[in-house]
């Protein structure tokens, strides 16, 4: 599934992405779900249990988010309480085989030093290709204040961290002087026992230019779908250009799974997200985002199969690992896993291509 990398004597990023024109896009299909490891719903049940649940329905993987002072949105409850992403991805390693554990996404503010050590150390406790590590440039400035890097450009601050903790995975003895990190002779072990596939997450065309340039896929979270088609076509051609294979594509939508349409609605907060999707996004023909359909590919809800129907327009429009944002009904969990994981799962499993 994964993109192959080589290192390479280069000052800025010892990283080639895969050239054997490979298109992710041809891969497996693959599903996941967002873990309610935040809010008022972040329990030892709800995550040890709850992944147990998970990898037995036959999801692929799970995945965590990342925040240091976190700040719920409005549409997500007040509830600040914010489980350390690493810690909750370590917990789940030991109590599943075979889940994937994703990232979506890590922010920039740690050590990258320390970030390679821990991502290290989880490799060896999860097992080889268990994986995926999303970034982003984050969104609250508070947070980045907070650690003293305020006045950093996150841009040249992410992919230098990225730089140095692929240089570190060599094993090898490392000496970097970058705009943020000065260090010589440093190695850190354990080294990963396989390739850990580094994702770039964002929803802007600059996101996916990342994504070719230094990363290995690329997932943004509540997309709508015309904005996240564009994004696919400016990165297969980006790509193209770069003589690279494309880069993987997913996407983590809010999924609001009931048993009608109606019990769906009454649990999205439509104008708070109306609200988000007009400052992030490209305005549709009406001139606003207005309803839940206008939000499309950002929100999915409703009976099962409104459910499966949503997913395959997300997969049409290019992504091949989708997964299930279920925090709008977090207070539910273990009940909408378990709808998914019974009647949603099970067919999109029926309909796909073989792998």
């Amino acid at each position: 599934m994964l993109l192959s990398i080589e290192y390479l004597i280069s000052p800025i990023l010892r990283y080639t992405p895969a050239r054997d024109g490979r298109s992710q896009l041809n891969e497996p299909r693959r599903y996941g779900v967002l873990l309610p490891h935040f809010g008022a719903h972040a329990s030892r049940e709800n995550l040890v249990n709850g992944a147990r649940r998970i990898e037995a329905y036959g999801f692929d993987s799970v995945w965590v988010r990342d925040h240091l002072v976190f700040q719920p949105h409005g549409f997500e409850g007040t509830d600040p309480t914010h489980l350390e992403p690493f810690v909750v991805l370590a917990a789940i390693a030991a109590a599943t085989d075979r889940l994937i554990l994703g990232t979506g996404s890590l922010i920039p503010y740690r050590h990258p030093i320390h970030t390679a050590n821990v991502i290290a150390s989880l490799d060896r406790i999860a097992g080889p290709g268990r994986l995926l590590m999303g970034w982003g440039l984050g969104s609250f400035q508070h947070e980045f204040d907070a650690v003293g890097l305020g006045a950093a450009d996150r841009k040249v601050l992410l992919k230098e961290q990225l730089a140095v903790i692929r240089e570190l995975w060599t094993g090898e003895p490392v000496d970097h002087q970058g705009t943020y990190y000065t260090f010589a002779g440093v190695d850190v072990h354990p080294e990963p026992v396989a390739h850990v596939p580094i994702w770039y997450c964002g929803a802007s065309p600059a996101a996916v230019r990342r994504a070719v340039e230094y990363c290995d896929g690329w997932i943004p979270g509540r997309m709508p779908l015309r904005d996240y088609r564009l994004r696919i076509e400016r990165m297969g051609s980006l790509a193209k250009k770069a003589g690279r294979a494309m880069p993987g594509a997913g996407t983590i939508p809010f999924v609001v799974p009931a048993r009608t349409t109606e019990e769906a609605l009454r649990h999205i907060d439509v104008k708070a997200m109306a609200v988000e999707a007009n400052r992030r996004y490209e305005l549709p023909a009406s001139g606003s985002f207005d309803t839940a359909d206008d939000l499309d590919g950002a929100l999915i809800y409703g009976t099962p199969e409104q459910i499966v129907a949503g997913v395959r327009r997300c997969q049409e429009a290019g992504a091949t690992h989708f997964v299930f944002d279920l925090r709008l009904r977090f207070a539910e969990f273990e009940e909408m896993v378990a709808l998914v994981g019974e009647e949603v799962l099970p067919e999109l499993r029926r309909g796909d291509p073989a792998a």
